[in-house]
């Protein structure tokens, strides 16, 4: 027979088991290698599986998506931009952008407006990449940019379909490097694709584990 002491002390050592396994359960994956497409996705196959779906809803390549991204936020959930301050006091933030694509408030609410799903949320990796596939998508519709070109792409994505219309991305000198840097890293991640793809296949399919 269990004392009440022994019985307090099992239950509370059954709270502490389950808080913690609730922690662990809510923790937010964090790549190790940001430079490595196939180190991402072996660490989380759900992020593959969703990259996937993305791809298959709007024929932008992976690779060009996850560039975006890894330029944005270094898939990092919750990032936004500084508060600047005057003095000790903090001023607000210049841009609306947070999570994992750095959308603004504008073009996220169109995205969720356009999709018909007002439950999206920018800090969830899946909702990000897709929000990524459909803008680079409008992007093609809108300005006629291959989805494959990804340096073209960013500048829209940087700059907004207004402005890349009106070439404001020709002002900003350091923009260009910026897009380059994201046209050879989505080159990287699709060559690096081509290689673990197969096998990503198999494990979200829990054909054998990975």
């Amino acid at each position: 027979m269990i004392g009440k002491n022994n019985l307090k002390t099992a239950v509370s050592k059954g709270f502490l088991l389950s808080a913690v396994l609730a922690l662990s359960s809510c923790a937010t994956y964090k790549p190790s290698n940001v430079n490595d497409i196939c180190q991402i996705f072996r660490g989380e196959t759900d992020w593959y599986k969703a990259a996937r779906s993305a791809n298959k809803r709007w024929g932008t390549p992976i690779g060009v998506m996850m560039a975006i991204i890894k330029q944005e936020s270094s898939f990092r959930h919750d990032v936004r931009p500084d508060r600047p301050r005057f003095l000790f006091i903090p001023l607000p933030r210049k841009s609306s952008a947070y999570g994992y694509a750095q959308a603004q408030d504008p073009a996220w609410n169109d995205y969720r407006k356009d999709t018909g799903n007002w439950s999206h949320d920018r800090d969830n990796f899946a909702d990000a990449i897709n929000f990524v596939g459909w803008y680079t998508d409008n992007s093609q519709k809108r300005l006629g940019l291959s989805k494959w070109d990804a340096y073209s792409q960013y500048l829209a994505y940087h700059e907004g379909w207004g402005g890349y219309s009106r070439g404001s991305y020709k002002k900003k000198k350091f923009l260009s490097g910026v897009a380059a840097k994201v046209r050879n890293q989505s080159s990287t991640y699709n060559a690096q694709l081509k290689k673990c793809q197969p096998a990503l296949d198999k494990a979200v399919k829990g054909w054998w584990p990975f």
